[in-house]
């Protein structure tokens, strides 16, 4: 079991520091470090998740590898040994949480394809009965299977929420040309990862991803496939109707619906129970997923 909270360690300029990764700048490529940050509902807690971030690395490199067929992605290597600018002296804090990429210039928009109808889809369906404004088939219920995986995709607004886009807005955004390319792109990731899953027990119900560009080429860049970007169900037990037992941190936010919070700052102490429970679920997808432990 490893903790890390932060990555002080490192001396060299910040790029970027998300919730859970923090991301260097090495002149012409990045150094992405995933911590064990945990948030939910916009808001970082103060405990830690053991082996958060090397699950969340681990499974996006296993992914970005399984799909190179189908596009490039932004990885140039997950060996700390291998690091410019003396980041190999950190191998013991950066083995298995951390990817060595390429830049990209990402596009502004966010690209989700759902295979089953849950969360804002959900919603939207329940109020008028499309999803992404398509219109759907009467009478689905939470978790249904949807016709056909559909590409929902999203932006940011200033306050960093998204919010969803129809895909002739996005054509507006990105031009056709680009829009038809994401969607191809993301449909095609999706069908790959989501046969393979349920080949090992798990159901992709939906996943979000992040594309960009380098030297005109579009690649797939961020996170990919991970229990913070999809939701992931057992197989085993899956019933249309209600939630289902999700292999993310679904059970913290499920937890913290009982508390009386009102999802701003400060988050409440997570207890014990919670984070190794949290954990746990994390853990389980990467070896379903992958067939190994994590280190």
């Amino acid at each position: 079991m490893s903790l890390q909270k932060d990555t002080d360690y490192i001396s060299l300029p910040l790029f970027v520091r998300g919730k859970v990764r923090n991301v260097y700048d090495l002149g012409d490529s990045l150094l992405m470090v995933v911590t064990d940050r945990i948030s939910a509902f916009d808001v970082v807690f103060d405990e830690l998740i053991p082996d958060k971030g090397k699950v969340l690395n681990s499974i996006s490199a296993f992914w970005f590898d399984f799909t190179e067929d189908i596009l490039p992605n932004h990885v140039i290597s997950t060996n700390p040994a291998e690091y410019p600018l003396g980041l190999s002296a950190y191998a013991d804090e950066l083995k298995g949480r951390s990817m060595w990429v390429k830049k990209v210039n990402m596009l502004p928009a966010e690209c989700i394809v759902r295979g089953y109808l849950e969360g804002s889809a959900l919603k939207e369906y329940r109020a008028s009965g499309t999803v992404s404004g398509v219109p759907m088939p009467a009478g689905l219920r939470q978790g249904d299977k949807l016709p056909a995986p559909m590409f929902t995709p999203s932006t940011k607004a200033d306050e960093g929420h998204d919010i969803n886009i129809t895909f002739e807005q996005l054509e507006d955004l990105l031009g056709k040309e680009d829009a038809k390319s994401l969607s191809d792109s993301a449909l095609a990731l999706y069908k790959k990862a989501s046969d393979y899953a349920l080949s090992r027990g798990i159901i992709l119900a939906d996943t979000k991803f992040e594309f960009g560009k380098i030297d005109g080429q579009l690649v797939i860049a961020d996170e990919m496939f991970t229990p913070d970007s999809s939701r992931f169900w057992d197989a085993s037990d899956y019933e249309p109707g209600r939630a289902q037992k999700s292999f993310d941190k679904q059970y913290l936010r499920e937890w913290l619906e009982t508390l009386d919070w009102d999802k701003t700052y400060p988050a409440p102490h997570l207890p014990s129970e919670v984070i190794e429970k949290t954990a746990a679920k994390y853990r389980e997808a990467y070896r379903l997923l992958t067939g190994k432990e994590i280190e």
